[in-house]
């Protein structure tokens, strides 16, 4: 039984929650680089080196991370596996990093878009927002595995771009601390998921090990919150 498994599952944000400049993957909260402080859109975007990875929220380049380490690669693709094997069958599709999604406001053409994202983990559910450039329009479902580089953009900006796009369900996977936050959108807000009577500060659900960050024991019914999400749009 593991540590959190031993305190009746609950599982603490820890101090991450009550200190401003630290992040719940261990060191402290490093902002992302800049591309530069001018406004891009999604036609600037197709101009820049394949080989340099950004994402583009409001019409601002963040310089994103190198390639992923692999103990990242192994968490998103053991989210991506179990995933797949959920909606087999379902009329949604799973994909993995790299995919652009982008994020119109309206109705606005790919190349006036401002915001375009890569998660690690998508789910969608609508065909019609896939394409061969990736997807258009908020998936129903990501995942994204934090890492000390990426922990603030993905809990702050993303979120909130998320929110705005109306995204059913976000889910961030905390390697270090063995967590699992959930998020849904509950009317036009995201919104942390927590069981009855949890503390505001508890995540749910917790993973077991790093490696298997959904947590054997937590698979079915993770699975099961995918599908339900996948078939009620």
């Amino acid at each position: 039984m593991d540590r959190a498994q031993a305190k009746g599952q609950r599982m603490d944000m820890g101090p991450a929650t009550r200190k401003n400049n630290r992040t719940d993957c261990g060191p402290p909260r490093m902002a992302l680089t800049l591309k530069d402080h001018d406004r891009h859109s999604y036609a600037d975007y197709l101009g820049w080196p394949e080989d340099v990875r950004y994402e583009l929220i409001d019409g601002v380049a963040y310089l994103m991370a190198p390639a992923p380490t692999v103990h990242h690669q192994d968490i998103a693709g053991e989210n991506f596996r179990q995933i797949e094997n959920a909606l087999e069958g379902k009329p949604c599709r799973v994909f993995i990093l790299p995919v652009d999604v982008r994020l119109p406001k309206a109705d606005e053409a790919d190349e006036d878009i401002d915001t375009v994202v890569q998660p690690d983990v998508l789910v969608v559910c609508d065909e019609r927002k896939i394409g061969e450039r990736g997807v258009r329009g908020a998936p129903d479902f990501v995942v994204e595995v934090l890492s000390p580089a990426t922990a603030g953009h993905d809990q702050i900006n993303k979120r909130r771009v998320y929110e705005r796009r109306g995204l059913q369900e976000y889910w961030l996977v905390h390697p270090t601390d063995q967590v699992l936050t959930v998020y849904r959108l509950c009317g036009r807000r995201i919104r942390q998921a927590r069981r009855p009577g949890a503390r505001r500060r508890d995540a749910d659900p917790g993973a077991a090990r790093p490696h298997h960050p959904l947590g054997r024991a937590r698979g079915p019914a993770a699975q099961a919150r995918v599908l339900r999400v996948c078939e009620s749009t």
